[in-house]
């Protein structure tokens, strides 16, 4: 009996101690995010089990090129036909950073900024784009300024991704984190999966 209390009390204070360490790390430092519908195609597919690091950011600014997790803002909830209200998290890559003007012609995306006064065209090897089949997204023109803690999102799939081009900017506390870790599919298992900053 006494051998059964003891164990007992080693499993509770295992699964304690365990709980102290998992928890702060789960809501303050990585989360979870599956991945849900084909905006991030080809670099992510639907059901991709993904980590999201929520440290960075407090100590360094997004950078173009990075694959985040946000919350979605109040015009892209309506967009996409979700309640006032509630939360939802999408996935999409950062294009353009405060102070950008980002211009949109179509599928080209060209940044201006101090560094690129007369405007750098984006190389974006990532972006997934069907020559083949007609879409209303080709036709997007667009030029918009962005403020201090405004960023421009897009998703990798350009003709099917409900992102910056419709809803507008997102501001940076909706952003929960960057992309860390992909741990499914296991053979497509990465490290930073999907970043991009040679442009």
């Amino acid at each position: 009996m006494e051998s059964i209390k003891k164990l007992i009390k080693e499993t509770l204070s295992v699964i304690i101690i365990s709980l102290a360490v998992v928890l702060p790390i789960r809501y303050f430092i990585a989360q979870p995010f599956v991945v849900s519908g084909d905006s991030m195609d080809n670099t992510f597919q639907n059901n991709n089990y993904l980590i999201v690091d929520e440290i960075s950011y407090k100590l360094k600014n997004p950078q173009r090129g990075d694959v985040i997790v946000f919350k979605v803002p109040p015009k892209g909830l309506e967009l996409s036909n979700f309640p006032s209200g509630k939360t939802v998290f999408f996935i999409k890559r950062i294009v353009g950073l405060p102070g950008d003007t980002v211009e949109i012609n179509g599928d080209q995306v060209k940044i201006i900024n101090k560094e690129n006064t007369n405007g750098l065209i984006l190389n974006e090897p990532y972006a997934f784009i069907n020559k083949l089949v007609p879409s209303a997204f080709s036709n997007i023109q667009e030029k918009i300024t962005l403020g201090d803690g405004e960023y421009f999102v897009m998703g990798d799939n350009r003709h099917n991704s409900s992102d910056s081009r419709f809803w507008g900017i997102l501001p940076k506390e909706n952003i929960k984190g960057r992309v860390l870790t992909r741990l499914f599919p296991f053979n497509e298992i990465s490290i930073l999966p999907g970043v991009h900053n040679q442009y």
